[in-house]
């Protein structure tokens, strides 16, 4: 029978946060390649044999980064509720993925150098957790498709896109500051982005009247 492993302590539980936040520092600037638990310790405050004492390896503080990462990243869309209605129901969506890149730059650029990488380290949870809610939520969009509440599109392309123009903000929010100059690059910027996204996504859904149908 497997012996169960004892509880944190508080002080454990603290000490493992500091490694966790200083090494979030350290792998959204290095990426996992070009950081060291050196550099790590260091931004942490602490020696490196104590860092080793809570994680023996570069690699167990990395995936447990991207595996609290991964909750958060999803937790926006498994909110989508498929009894909602589709347009507030996806303008919240694009709303809270913008939330997350304006509040998340360095999480943002973590997940980022990951992906670019081939997701070596958590390829598992990509094809598992990431695939299975996202193919919850392309029924959830066909539903509303079915039932003509929305245009007919590729639900997966559509969330794809939503990704793709939110994250911008954050992994680009340096490009997106220097073009829009000192007069619009602050924080209304995001609530720019969302009213500009929440037309573009929610015009092309809109369902058209076809020729010789009711309205």
């Amino acid at each position: 029978m497997p012996v169960k492993a004892r509880p944190l302590t508080r002080i454990q539980r603290e000490k493992q946060d500091i490694i966790l936040e200083a090494a979030l520092e350290v792998f959204s600037v290095h990426g996992f390649r070009g950081s060291t638990i050196d550099q790590i310790a260091e931004v942490a405050g602490m020696s490196k044999p104590n860092l080793l004492y809570y994680f023996p390896r570069k690699e167990e503080i990395h995936r447990r980064l991207m595996s609290e990462l991964l909750v958060t990243w999803l937790a926006p869309l498994r909110e989508m509720d498929a009894k909602g209605d589709p347009f507030p129901e996806i303008r919240s969506y694009i709303r809270r993925k913008l939330e997350m890149a304006r509040d998340f730059p360095r999480e943002s650029r973590l997940f980022a150098n990951e992906m670019l990488q081939g997701a070596p380290r958590i390829i598992e949870m990509i094809e598992v957790d990431l695939k299975n809610l996202v193919d919850e939520k392309a029924q959830v969009l066909l539903g509303w498709m079915d039932e003509g509440k929305l245009a007919r599109t590729d639900p997966y392309h559509l969330i794809f896109s939503i990704w793709a123009t939110t994250q911008h903000y954050a992994d680009f929010d340096v490009q997106v500051r220097a073009v829009l100059g000192p007069a619009r690059g602050g924080e209304g910027r995001f609530e720019d982005a969302a009213r500009y996204l929440e037309q573009l996504f929610l015009f092309g859904l809109t369902p058209r009247k076809q020729p010789g149908k009711p309205a």
